[in-house]
């Protein structure tokens, strides 16, 4: 049985490496197959199929309930009911809409909304609201969060910008919204969004500067309700009346075992229902029932059972979380637990236990966080030693007694004050190991590499004595130090990456390293912080020979400031430099600037008499083994004219859109001067200023250009040099992209 269990897992966690969802037909056979294989010895294959077909149906069924191709970016009146906790940053308002109404067409079950500016909007409230309503997406670049399928994991159909609304009617009850608003209005020490963060897992109160801090000390498990929380709770309730029994302050009467197994569990499910029930919760609670249920009667069924039978209820209740990256570091980390405490010979001292359990997971999540794409913390598990006990024995009670016991203030406030504190001097520790040690992300690992380390990790996890154990420090270091791929002399690795309405193109010689522009920031939202930056961190690199901005506009340099802060840049160069920070320290672009390497060669351009702004774009041209790429950033016709009026060499084979695409540019004599064969448009999809106009694109449809768009194609790569067509990141196909 334990195989067929396996086998179902297997199925059911098939789906999230699929390239296209199976047909129908096939889908509507698998069961049936299914059926006649169970009464032999197949029946594993059976588990399977099913797994894998429930899966699909599952998939599909989400698939259908997005916003139909046809209604992408339009506006419509429609209403609905606000589900979840809306939260409120940098002044954008976000909620969830569930069972929106519209009389145009039927609308997806859930649709994720942002309103700039829009008044405060709170759970249960039912509203009429003017919405340009998208079909889920998002940037697209490799080995980068994929907010497409965290959104498919969702089951959210549709996302949108509210232009304008009013009200109908307000919340019946909602309970959980107004104890989130007695949570932020305490006096918690300046720590009340945490409170909330750790009570409710409502995590909008944190600050981007908190997140940076847990994410460097790995420590974001204890503060945004989790499996941690609920393990936490139902371990200190379980503690309680284990301790009471030994110390004989238990009644005789009454079994502690079964006590303690039924108050632990009811906690959790309280815990719970506080935070919402929200999919994490869901399978803490499945998994806490089912040890202590293994605890409780069924011990000698191994330890391996409760993790199978949690695993596939999990799944089966909600196949798309395996989309999610917290579902395999979760199950992974009870995984390793069981594995290092199983089948023990000797007995390790609660300090041996606890000092060994800290840094066995770090090492067996390591190339899960890196296949996962995701930043590991150097100081996480000797800051998880101090830091777990801290928030499970001082933080967590206080702050639950103290929300219990909000409806006397004398009592609830003073607690969560304490609670607070405790809180924020947790945060300063965590913020003086954040500074010492903060999180490192890894280069990206190629395919093969990642089971080589894991099968590492698992060796490096088995009890001391095993033969060839120690075999596994090399296999493991592979992700860390991977081989990386050179560039040819002669060539150049160019990444157009996805960054929405903006640019940033990665340039990569042999043995150098240039960027141009730095992709947009709007208020706290920093592509360059979320974007480039690790691209440029996931390609190995630590460094940047030139860092060039086109011209100063958000768009092109908001995020310079957050490349300068992660990278060692040896020269800033600019166009438009007056309008540049002065903490940027550029120097100005110059015309006719040429230099190479490795056998490329880079030369500038920009317009003397330029106004401020997009005519003072500097344009960069690379030349390799006689290939051309020419990057214009934003400049217009009058600058295209100046340039072909100063003699420069416009001729390339590849050209950089200018402006997006915008009707300001593209001449047809710039394009005819150019000649191209293929033209990039870095561009957010259904941009407010429509961009590439139509009449660009029939220039360039004219020219005979073959166009990539960011928009529909994500980050587009291409080899100068090499004489190949470029490739998008939307080519390797996954089953939830369009």
């Amino acid at each position: 049985m334990r195989t067929g269990m396996v086998a179902l897992a297997t199925g059911l966690l098939l789906l999230r490496f699929l390239p296209v969802l199976p047909p129908v037909w096939l889908l509507l056979v698998m069961p049936l197959v299914a059926l006649m294989l169970l009464p032999f010895r197949t029946y594993p294959l059976a588990f399977f199929l099913f797994g894998l077909a429930w899966a699909c149906f599952s998939a599909r069924s989400a698939l259908h309930d997005r916003l139909p191709e046809r209604f992408d970016g339009q506006t419509f009146w429609l209403e609905g009911q606000v589900a979840g906790l809306p939260q409120t940053i940098d002044g954008v308002v976000r909620f969830q809409l569930q069972q929106p109404e519209s009389r145009r067409t039927r609308l997806p079950e859930q649709i994720r909304l942002g309103w700039y500016g829009g008044p405060p909007v709170n759970s249960g409230e039912r509203w009429r609201l003017a919405v340009k309503l998208k079909r889920p997406g998002g940037l697209v670049n490799s080995g980068a969060f994929d907010y497409e399928a965290w959104l498919l994991s969702q089951r959210i159909g549709a996302t949108g910008t509210v232009v304008d609304g009013q009200m109908l009617a307000p919340a019946q009850h909602n309970w959980r919204d107004g104890l989130r608003q007695r949570l932020l209005a305490v006096d918690a020490q300046g720590r009340q969004g945490g409170l909330a963060a750790l009570v409710l897992g409502d995590d909008s109160g944190l600050s981007p500067a908190d997140w940076q801090v847990l994410q460097d000390t790995g420590t974001i498990h204890l503060l945004v309700i989790s499996g941690t929380h609920i393990g936490l709770l139902a371990g200190l309730l379980y503690g309680l009346v284990a301790g009471l029994a030994r110390w004989g302050a238990w009644p005789r009467r009454l079994p502690w075992l079964p006590c303690a197994c039924i108050v632990a569990f009811g906690g959790a499910l309280a815990y719970g229902f506080l935070a919402g029930f929200e999919v994490p919760v869901q399978r803490a609670c499945v998994m806490l029932g089912l040890v202590l249920l293994w605890r409780l009667r069924f011990r000698h069924l191994g330890v391996t059972w409760p993790l199978l039978i949690a695993l596939n209820l999990v799944l089966i209740t909600e196949p798309l979380v395996s989309l999610r990256p917290g579902f395999w570091l979760s199950f992974a980390a009870v995984g390793i637990l069981m594995l290092i405490f199983g089948g023990r010979l000797g007995r390790w001292t609660w300090l041996q236990s606890w000092t060994r359990a800290q840094w066995l997971i770090a090492v067996g999540l390591l190339p899960i966080l890196l296949a996962l794409n995701l930043p590991v913390s150097i100081s996480g598990p000797a800051v998880n030693l101090l830091a777990v006990p801290w928030i499970s024995l001082v933080v967590l009670p206080l702050a639950l007694l103290g929300t219990l016991l909000l409806a006397l203030p004398v009592f609830g406030e003073p607690l969560l004050w304490l609670a607070g504190g405790s809180m924020d001097w947790l945060f300063r520790f965590l913020a003086v190991m954040a500074e010492v040690a903060p999180a490192w992300s890894g280069p990206q690992v190629p395919g093969w590499i990642w089971p080589i380390s894991l099968l590492g990790a698992l060796m490096l996890l088995l009890p001391e004595g095993v033969p060839m154990r120690l075999l596994g420090w090399p296999l493991l270091a592979l992700c860390v130090f991977p081989p990386q791929q050179t560039v040819p002399a002669g060539e150049v690795q160019v990444q157009q990456l996805d960054v929405g309405q903006g640019l940033a193109i990665v340039l990569r010689t042999r043995q150098h390293t240039l960027l141009y522009d730095a992709g947009p920031r709007f208020g706290e939202f920093d592509i360059g912080e979320r974007v480039v930056l690790p691209a440029i961190r996931r390609a190995g690199l630590t460094r940047l020979d030139v860092m060039l901005l086109s011209h100063a506009d958000a768009d092109h340099a908001g995020g310079a400031a957050a490349i300068l802060e992660g990278l060692s840049v040896d020269r800033v160069l600019a166009g438009d430099v007056g309008r540049l920070p002065a903490e940027l320290q550029a120097e100005s672009c110059r015309n006719g600037e040429s230099w190479t390497w490795d056998e490329v060669t880079f030369s500038t351009w920009i317009w003397e008499n330029a106004a401020p702004g997009n005519q003072a774009s500097c344009v960069l041209k690379v030349e390799a083994k006689g290939e051309r790429l020419l990057l214009t950033g934003d400049i217009d016709v009058d600058a295209e004219r100046a340039m072909l009026a100063d003699g420069f060499d416009a001729r390339a084979e590849w050209l950089q859109s200018p402006h997006h695409g915008s009707r300001s540019s593209s001449s047809r004599a710039f394009l005819r001067a150019v000649g191209a064969h293929s033209v990039l448009i870095s561009r957010g999809r259904n941009n407010a200023f429509g961009h590439p106009h139509p009449l660009v694109m029939s220039r360039y449809q004219w020219s005979g250009m073959r166009v990539y768009d960011s928009a529909e194609s994500g980050a587009i790569t291409l080899q100068l040099g090499a004489r190949q067509d470029a490739s998008g990141e939307r080519q390797s196909k996954r089953f939830w992209r369009d």
